[in-house]
């Protein structure tokens, strides 16, 4: 297949790689960040892009689980296609690695909200909120939009999210999405709440932060005192 409208090879990316964004491990891809050459100058053609690559990984993935695990997240990337929030896929370059757009952007932090205005992180959060219900619409839960890498504030404030290795596509209509919907959802949910908490001065704890707070109370009423 073809990348972006021009070939990519296996044999090509040794060459074009420009950055390791991401050293795989176990059975997780490398993430690297691949320089097409001559499309810079070219209207609306990316000049870079990024590729998930299961070949560095043992024989037992590279030969079984890569094939799958790819096959599976570029179908997730089809099906998200019209979101705005999710990078585009590109192409297969091969069984075990593809290509998807490059969507540079900030990890959610503190630190971010010392960088933007309080309405700019509201509006924000209000559109990480409409993507994620969007994709849910789509039948897809991420699953881990906890994680600060995997979403992304962009140059004029629109979230980015990426990283569907460990999500779960359904279709909509499915017996299986109605009967796991109210339990996966719940994931994503906490995630959101978790960045509102965070970014958002002033924001009410979530849930699950007041439960952390309660179990540490607790325990520290069962530890006895040192005694010197």
């Amino acid at each position: 297949m073809t990348v972006a409208a021009e070939p990519l090879a296996r044999a090509d990316l040794a060459g074009a790689t420009r950055q390791v964004l991401k050293i795989g491990h176990g059975i997780k891809p490398d993430v690297l960040l691949v320089e097409l050459e001559g499309r810079a100058a070219e209207p609306g053609s990316p000049a870079s892009v990024v590729v998930k690559d299961y070949a560095p990984r043992g024989p037992w993935v590279t030969r079984w689980l890569g094939p799958w695990l790819a096959a599976r997240e570029q179908r997730i990337h089809r099906a998200l296609g019209p979101l705005s929030a999710v990078p585009n896929w590109l192409g297969a370059i091969d069984e075990l690695a593809f290509a998807i757009e490059f969507r540079p952007g900030d990890p959610l932090s503190r630190g971010l909200r010392a960088q933007r205005s309080a309405e700019q992180i509201e509006a924000f959060l209000e559109r990480l909120d409409a993507s994620v219900a969007a994709m849910h619409e789509h039948g897809v839960v991420h699953l881990d939009l906890r994680h600060r890498d995997n979403v992304l504030m962009d140059a004029v404030g629109d979230p980015v999210l990426i990283d569907f290795g460990a999500a779960m596509h359904f279709r909509c209509s499915s017996f299986w999405y109605r009967w796991y919907r109210p339990t996966v959802l719940v994931y994503d949910r906490r995630a959101l709440a978790k960045w509102r908490e965070r970014l958002h001065p002033g924001a009410p704890p979530s849930r699950r932060t007041l439960w952390r707070r309660l179990r540490s109370r607790l325990r520290r009423r069962r530890t006895p005192p040192a005694r010197g």
